[in-house]
């Protein structure tokens, strides 16, 4: 794998024609390093914003000992890489063959749910196991969220009584979680949700050993500026203090933007310029299936040695397939100058962008560089300029040493 200093440095030093995905460990480890300091309760990493072993493996050594898989697929990986996790399977719809192999081949005790034909299927998988974590999974609302996630999964209010009285029948701790959507932009959307999880667990009369407040937490994209994560922890165990099992509750959550979009990001060259088109090497089959369908905006840069003093421009993007659909719509705001044969670095990929990246139409690639500079954007500013503190002290013993 290259290393390099910097993605400007790469794209001039390499001129690679096929795209790269630059991978920023420093920028993993600082996130995970901040849940695991500053959330108050236990994070988990959901596999699916990105399964590479290499993050992984930064994470577990960054103390993330907990992962949220959802496929047979993804606890057969984690468990391969990281043998010692802990699992926990939070799909809420699973194949009996699933839940079987999970609970008996790879030690998997956890699992979620939403309705009493995913009870029963789990009870008959594990052959009415005594071990059991099970969390009903309550459908809240996403309004708050940039992506629903509110439709597909979670039991409605009227379920919801039944459900956690058998699930806590047949658990051995009982837990309640939901997902308030991708990308929440504000906190309220953890008090709204926590708010409907007192009134369930008051209707139900159960004692619930886990409150699983899932993912969402955002990232920081054009557009998308939300507050410090700090204000959504202290809302949420705001929320948490106030239910009426909080003393002997544990608290979880299960970031995955949060912890890898800083991670990496994504080295294109232009192609093609058409007007404000650009033609680039990468696309919606490869990392850039949210920017074409879900007109995600992501930071742009331009790689070119020599600051450009053209006026910026709003830009589209083609990627490289024959496919109309392989457009992602932006704006992009680059320089007016930019031409075919520049490089842009497109960040905040390391979220969704791998995870998603197809072979379509023969185009796709594998190419990894590690960098040392930071992310083109970030949310733990706070932690960054205290690293550089630590740093700052730890020279100036040294000096004072000498």
């Amino acid at each position: 794998m290259h290393k390099h200093h910097s993605a400007l440095g790469l794209a001039t030093t390499l001129r690679p024609v096929q795209p790269v995905t630059l991978i920023r460990p420093h920028a993993a480890r600082r996130a995970a390093r901040f849940f695991v300091e500053k959330f108050p309760g236990r994070s988990m990493y959901a596999v699916k914003a990105n399964p590479s072993p290499d993050l992984l493996q930064i994470l577990w050594d960054s103390g993330i000992t907990h992962y949220d898989v959802a496929s047979i697929a993804e606890v057969r990986l984690v468990a391969k890489t990281l043998p010692a996790a802990t699992l926990c399977f939070m799909h809420p719809v699973k194949a009996e063959e699933a839940i079987e192999e999970a609970y008996f081949q790879h030690g998997v005790r956890t699992f979620s749910l939403d309705s009493l034909d995913e009870l029963e299927k789990i009870v008959r998988a594990t052959r009415e196991a005594q071990d059991l974590t099970l969390c009903v999974r309550l459908r809240v609302s996403s309004d708050l969220s940039k992506l629903s996630l509110a439709s597909k999964f979670g039991c409605s209010a009227t379920e919801a009584k039944a459900l956690l009285q058998a699930t806590r029948q047949a658990a051995d701790s009982l837990g309640i979680c939901f997902h308030v959507g991708s990308q929440a932009m504000s906190p309220d959307a953890y008090a709204q949700a926590m708010e409907r999880v007192r009134l369930a667990i008051v209707e139900a009369s159960v004692l619930v050993d886990v409150i699983d407040v899932g993912g969402g937490f955002p990232s920081l994209y054009p557009d998308m500026e939300p507050p410090a994560l700090e204000h959504y922890f202290r809302t949420i165990h705001r929320a948490f203090e106030d239910l009426p099992i909080s003393y002997s509750a544990e608290l979880w959550c299960e970031p995955g933007r949060a912890l890898c979009a800083e991670y990496s990001s994504l080295l294109v060259r232009v192609e093609r310029r058409r007007g404000d088109e650009l033609y680039i090497n990468d696309g919606a089959y490869g990392a850039l299936f949210d920017a074409a369908h879900l007109g995600w905006r992501f930071p742009v840069k331009l790689l070119r040695e020599g600051a450009s003093k053209a006026e910026e421009t709003e830009y589209s993007f083609y990627g490289p397939t024959c496919d109309d659909l392989d457009h992602m719509a932006g704006p992009f705001v680059l320089p007016a100058d930019v031409q075919a044969g520049d490089y842009i670095e497109i960040g905040m990929l390391g979220a969704y962008g791998s995870a998603m990246r197809t072979a379509f139409n023969g185009f796709g690639t594998e190419q990894v560089a590690m960098v040392d500079d930071e992310p083109m954007a970030t949310l733990y500013s706070g932690a960054l300029e205290l690293a550089s503190n630590v740093v700052r002290l730890d020279e100036v013993r040294r000096r004072l040493r000498r």
